[in-house]
């Protein structure tokens, strides 16, 4: 069993998915510390000093009666929220994450076709030499003109 593992485990595709993993993980914590330290700071202050991280509804008083001026302390209230401005980071952190990949695997596609070009399909239909109708291969009459085919390539 341990033999199988190992087989497993040192395929190809198996390291290069662990691999990817462990890459967009950390990629992941770019993009949301990009998002909460970088982009949203200047929205926020564009829009009167908005923090979007306690943009949130309270749905249910906790022991302390609010308003609650953060979302730290609505927590430590123990109130219920709905986190509207955490998921908008959220939000705009996976956007950004999702459209990176989006421009990995263009380009990636792009060096596999440089790479190892597709060769073009054989062709399976030719021109009828006498009404220019694209016909099978194989056709020895052509069905639009009737044409007998027989002697010509």
């Amino acid at each position: 069993m341990l033999k199988e593992f190992q087989k497993f485990a040192v395929r190809g595709n198996v390291v290069d998915m662990a691999v990817g993993i462990i890459i967009g993980g950390a990629f992941g914590t770019i993009v949301k510390s990009l998002v909460d330290d970088v982009i949203m700071p200047p929205i926020g202050l564009a829009l009167g000093n908005v923090d979007f991280s306690d943009l949130f509804v309270t749905l249910r008083e906790g022991t302390a009666p609010g308003p609650y001026p953060t979302l730290a302390a609505a927590r430590e209230a123990g109130a219920v929220t709905l986190n509207f401005g955490l998921f908008g980071n959220a939000l705009l952190s996976f956007t950004i994450v999702a459209f990176a990949v989006f421009l990995l695997v263009k380009g990636v596609n792009r060096l596999k076709e440089q790479v190892d070009p597709t060769p073009p399909a054989a062709p399976t239909e030719k021109d009828c030499p006498h009404c220019v109708t694209r016909i099978p291969l194989a056709a020895t009459r052509c069905p639009h003109c009737t044409s007998d085919l027989s002697g010509s390539a």
